[in-house]
């Protein structure tokens, strides 16, 4: 049975930042929102006018979002999540308009697993740093996304 949207953004909001606190999990389903309604670029046309479903499925996204990574089986999916409270909560709250103003209009994030941010990301320069919570980066959109 297809999860919801609400069931898939809790449980993508686990798997990518279950481990980063409150606030690292509403910075992520920030992101998520964001390229939802984001007015331009490539989430632009992947949403076709807000379909957040179609940013959460979009092919090479989201690491949680697969079974598979570098050719074996990725045990950290979303598939394999068991979503609390807090998760819906938060997922309530962003497919409600909830959004973090720490990570403003942020179209990507990555854990870069050390203790520096690079300064664009990804590495086409379509992403500027603009804070960083938890383990997580979280990069605004440059000029070069609007071409994207």
């Amino acid at each position: 049975m297809p999860f919801s949207d609400r069931e898939m953004m809790a449980r993508l909001i686990q798997c990518e930042a279950g481990g980063e606190g409150e606030a690292g999990m509403r910075a992520v389903a920030t992101v998520i929102m964001n390229r939802a309604t984001v007015p331009y670029g490539e989430f632009f046309r992947v949403s076709q006018g807000g379909n957040v479903r179609n940013i959460m499925e979009q092919r090479g996204q989201f690491n949680c979002m697969t079974d598979t990574l570098s050719s074996g089986y990725n045990p950290q999916n979303i598939w394999n999540m068991s979503p609390e409270a807090i998760h819906y909560e938060i997922a309530d709250w962003a497919l409600g308009g909830g959004r973090l103003s720490a990570v403003a209009n942020a179209l990507f994030f990555y854990n870069p697993y050390s203790p520096e941010c690079a300064p664009y990301f990804p590495p086409n320069r379509i992403g500027v740093i603009h804070n960083r919570i938890n383990q997580h980066c979280f990069y605004i959109p440059t000029e070069l996304y609007k071409d994207t």
